[in-house]
């Protein structure tokens, strides 16, 4: 995500410029705020995101077909209840998506600290009366369905920094007083996530509220001083990390030291990807995942059941799909023309870029084990709607990219 910050970045910000119109472009083609506030613009519809749409639909697909051989291995019938419960997911997830997308974005501007204060809400009572399970305290119980409010943080971060960052972004960049209150608000969340615990959560919204930071500009001397403060608070945290977090840094760097145990997902992992070679073993024929070698199959390992089944072409087939999604999200962030659209837009984009990063690492042996779910491929419904929402969001600044203010 790094590589698009400098020179590219500048023109991403400088391009979203209020009020902006190109030379030499006609000015017909641009439709006044005004008046798209006060009746419907046809332009919404010619002007929607069919790319994007077909891109999602591919994913979904994917992940389905993936889901329905991870789950095919289980003897329990609970466990095939999961493919049609991802079913089910999907369809909220349109819904969501569909929801996303009809209103002006711009909405979220006044509606920042309202979806902010109920995403630190949520993680509060997560803390007081969550379900426990697995050893952590994730999840709400409403009713019939679990909610994982750390997936709705994330968002309730990413709006809450593009309206802070939108109205004072400047040329010169932020200072160290400056960045006191974004640090804060992505803080906040940080610390109650960690807590449940669930570090790969909380690094995960870190991450997202870094690019966005970086994207925005920093002055120079105060970057030196946060990577000088980076690098410190990654030692110091190693000395509060529970033993399990100590555990998984360890397999990570020798998975053969405890092969049976802390080693054996990575371990199985690497098994299942080197098994299927190029061309894989074909559906429902993968022997690690069929004789129940590869644990956590339908969720943080789904890609191994991938890349065992379809081999080499088909794991390729994956990242080229996330590679051009993170590039369809850039261009959308380049297009838009307002600072909040384009942050936003930049926010989004690297929230699906660091989970499909760090997942495909982790699965891989190349990063320790998170616990981070592959965007819209791994089962779990709050992790399906956080994207399909996130999504709508990219689609919302994609159809009104021709509007200015």
């Amino acid at each position: 995500m790094s590589l698009f910050y400098t020179g590219f970045q500048k023109r991403l910000l400088a391009h979203a410029a209020p009020c902006f119109v190109r030379s030499g472009q006609a000015p017909q083609i641009f439709f006044s705020a005004a008046v798209a506030n006060t009746m419907f613009d046809r332009r919404l519809i010619q002007y929607f995101d069919w790319g994007l749409l077909l891109l999602t639909l591919l994913l979904c697909a994917v992940g389905l077909m993936t889901l329905y051989s991870a789950v095919a291995a289980g003897e329990s019938a609970l466990q095939k209840v999961l493919y049609f419960k991802q079913w089910v997911w999907y369809g909220v997830g349109f819904a969501a998506m569909t929801m996303c997308f009809v209103f002006d974005y711009k909405h979220m501007d006044r509606m920042a600290y309202g979806i902010y204060g109920l995403a630190v809400l949520l993680l509060g009572c997560v803390l007081l009366f969550g379900k426990l399970g697995g050893g952590s305290r994730r999840w709400l119980a409403l009713g019939p369905v679990s909610l994982q409010p750390s997936e709705l943080a994330k968002i309730a971060v990413i709006i809450i920094l593009a309206r802070y960052y939108s109205r004072r972004v400047k040329g010169e960049g932020f200072s160290l007083r400056e960045l006191v209150p974004p640090f804060l608000l992505t803080a906040f969340p940080f610390v109650l996530i960690v807590r449940q615990p669930d570090l790969g959560t909380g690094l995960i919204i870190f991450l997202i509220a870094g690019t966005i930071t970086l994207f925005v500009k920093i002055k120079r001397r105060s970057l030196v001083f946060l990577v000088f403060m980076t690098i410190a608070a990654i030692f110091a945290g190693s000395f509060f990390l529970k033993d399990y977090q100590k555990q998984r840094i360890m397999t990570f760097l020798n998975p053969d030291r405890d092969p049976l145990g802390a080693g054996y997902h990575i371990i199985q992992s690497k098994i299942a990807i080197g098994s299927g070679m190029i061309t894989g073993k074909g559906l429902l024929k993968g022997t690690q995942n069929t004789l129940s070698f590869l644990p956590e199959q339908h969720t943080d390992f789904i890609f191994s059941v991938l890349a065992e089944e379809w081999g080499g072409i088909g794991a390729s087939f994956i990242t080229l799909l996330f590679m051009t999604l993170i590039i369809w999200g850039l261009n959308i962030a380049y297009n838009c023309r307002d600072h909040f659209g384009t942050i936003l837009s930049v926010g989004v984009t690297a929230m699906i870029f660091w989970q499909a990063f760090i997942n495909l690492g982790m699965v891989m042996g190349l990063m320790p084990v998170v616990g981070v779910p592959l965007p819209l491929i791994s089962y779990g419904g709050s992790s399906i709607l956080t994207i399909m929402v996130c999504i709508g969001i990219l689609m919302n600044v994609s159809m009104r990219r021709f509007v200015v203010e």
